[in-house]
């Protein structure tokens, strides 16, 4: 049944986006993305291990909707079973344009689908991610933005069926101009709140806090390198046994 809800909402996209087809082309975008240790939502999921994520970004026509596809895999042995592919449609605007309070955001809904095991063993879920940030509140260019995920099995039945749950995240941006590079480097910053998901071993509580630096270089007209270095300070061990981590982001995207 709620494979056949996901399934709907892609094809109403789709079918919204042929609309505009006409004025609009479709944007693709190809990102291949390393990183060394892969903490999702506080969470290590290789472990201490890097990460490789494959990604394609459908953008419909300009129209605010997308569809984006990842698989991702570790980059070491032993974790054949938690190899997985997101299917991810999602939509982003902008609300209040040009007003102090204009509000970014992006809605998603995800099916995260473990291929090596069967699905009532897998970790297989759905996660709806709802993103809101406010570009113009603080003059000085600080980005203040809220990221909630909501997760749970996607099926009844599940050895898992207590996973479902909250995490709730508050961050700072700000986009620091340096002469000598090409483009301003990203800071950022977000504390995080656990809610439920993770099941019974983890703690509703504040669990983590992370910061780190990124930038960009253009290496040609549609394809950029994009690398990132971060810090997570972990204030419950039940959501990660290391209190301090560090870790690298390399991504590669090219645009069709």
């Amino acid at each position: 049944m709620k494979k056949r809800v996901l399934l709907t909402i892609v094809l109403s996209l789709l079918v919204v986006s042929m609309a505009h087809a006409e004025d609009e082309q479709l944007g693709v975008t190809v990102d291949l993305t390393y990183m060394s240790k892969w903490l999702t939502k506080g969470f290590y999921g290789y472990g201490q291990h890097g990460g490789l994520f494959k990604t394609i970004d459908l953008d419909l026509y300009d129209t605010g909707f997308g569809v984006k596809v990842t698989h991702r895999n570790a980059t070491s042995s032993g974790y054949v079973d938690k190899q997985r592919i997101d299917y991810r449609p999602y939509y982003k605007s902008t609300l209040f344009e040009d007003e102090p309070y204009a509000t970014n955001y992006n809605l998603s809904v995800g099916y995260e689908h473990y291929t090596g095991l069967a699905h009532n063993v897998a970790n297989t879920t759905y996660e709806w991610i709802f993103a809101l940030s406010w570009p113009n509140i603080i003059p000085e260019g600080i980005v203040p933005q809220y990221i909630a995920h909501y997760e749970y099995p996607a099926g009844s039945g599940y050895v898992h069926d207590d996973v479902t749950g909250w995490v709730h995240r508050f961050g700072l941006g700000y986009d620091l101009d340096v002469v000598e590079l090409p483009a301003p480097i990203h800071v950022s910053g977000e504390v995080a709140y656990h809610d439920g998901l993770g099941g019974k071993a983890t703690d509703h509580d504040w669990s983590y806090a992370a910061f780190g630096f990124s930038t960009k270089f253009n290496l040609t007209d549609n394809l950029t390198f994009v690398p990132g270095f971060y810090y997570q300070i972990t204030m419950d061990k039940s959501i990660n046994p290391d209190k301090d981590l560090t870790y690298c982001v390399l991504s590669m995207k090219y645009k069709f």
